[in-house]
């Protein structure tokens, strides 16, 4: 019997995870095109672009994390987390909010690193590991909160 500390417990909470992850990978496209499509005079840098090329690069590392959360869904469920799934699935909307509006790339390359982390994780079907990343993530956005 499911409770309600048990997230990631179905197919189908992996497949709404994979689908907010996939929220998340537009965002950071979004916010990635900004920075890249400034014009050369703008305030952002080449840093500001360099980075903004460094997370598409992420963008597609999380993708294909996505893509294999759809592909096996039920060998990634996760037994035991010990977290709603409405609160992991609220933390990763958090993060694509966040990562939409920071203004600057290099405030949001962490957030991105740990979200990607989560993806990957929750394609093991570990808790502990589902676990970790989850606070991951928690953590760079309490971070970025605080700015």
């Amino acid at each position: 019997m499911k409770t309600d500390q048990d997230g990631l417990a179905s197919v189908e909470d992996i497949m709404a995870l994979a689908a907010q992850l996939s929220g998340v990978a537009s965002a950071i496209h979004e916010r990635a095109l900004v920075a890249i499509r400034a014009p050369g005079d703008a305030r952002l840098g080449e840093d500001e672009r360099n980075g903004a090329f460094a997370l598409l690069d992420e963008e597609l590392l999380l993708r294909q994390h996505v893509h294999a959360l759809y592909l096996d869904a039920a060998r990634a469920v996760v037994k035991g987390l010990g977290q709603p799934q409405q609160h992991v699935l609220a933390l990763t909307a958090d993060a694509a909010e966040k990562i939409r509006k920071i203004s600057v790339i290099a405030n949001v390359t962490g957030l991105v690193a740990a979200v990607v982390g989560l993806a990957g994780a929750a394609a093991s079907g570990v808790p502990g590991t589902v676990s970790l990343a989850l606070k991951d993530v928690r953590d760079r956005i309490k971070a970025i909160k605080a700015q």
